[in-house]
């Protein structure tokens, strides 16, 4: 037997080993891979007991190859977009309406605080941190701010007349 005679027979049981474990499409690929890589880099191997395990061996490393670059790319448990239902932003009046009047209370509780609470809250809005705002408020200590905070934000709860909490 010729060895193209050989490779093409080898082909059919190399693709149904791959069908045997991913897509039919990507069995076909695959073979196509490995027959090149026996092209190749095997052109002298003419025996078919050789040729057969060399094959197969070739193919599971290009299954194994195969594998991690689906993984590497996430593309092993992505959902499709159209699988995905998303809920309706807009349906979820309520929440808009709860969220609004949250909104409405912290702003009055907040406009009855104290200037250095008003402050403290307002660097912190801004994205400073704590040693950045013990600098602006002239504390000696970051121990203070820390204090302050937990002070600022208790009383804010209790004007506010809740809980920081997500109710849902």
């Amino acid at each position: 037997m010729h060895r193209d005679q050989i490779l093409t027979r080898l082909r059919e049981r190399i693709v149904a080993f791959a069908a045997s474990r991913t897509e039919r499409d990507v069995a076909e690929d695959l073979a196509q891979e490995v027959l090149i890589v026996l092209e190749e880099k095997y052109a002298d191997v003419d025996a078919i007991e050789e040729l057969v395990p060399l094959a197969m061996q070739i193919m599971r490393f290009k299954m194994i190859a195969l594998r991690r670059k689906l993984v590497r790319r996430g593309e092993t448990g992505s959902v499709s977009v159209d699988d995905v239902q998303l809920p309706d932003p807009a349906s979820d009046l309520a929440g808009e309406v709860e969220k609004r009047e949250l909104l409405e209370r912290i702003a009055t509780a907040m406009s009855h605080m104290g200037d250095r609470c008003r402050e403290l809250f307002r660097l912190k809005l801004l994205g400073r941190s704590y040693s950045d705002i013990q600098r602006e408020l002239g504390a000696a200590s970051i121990n203070t701010i820390y204090t302050w905070d937990a002070r600022c934000r208790k009383e804010l709860l209790e004007r506010v007349g809740g809980s920081w909490r997500n109710k849902r």
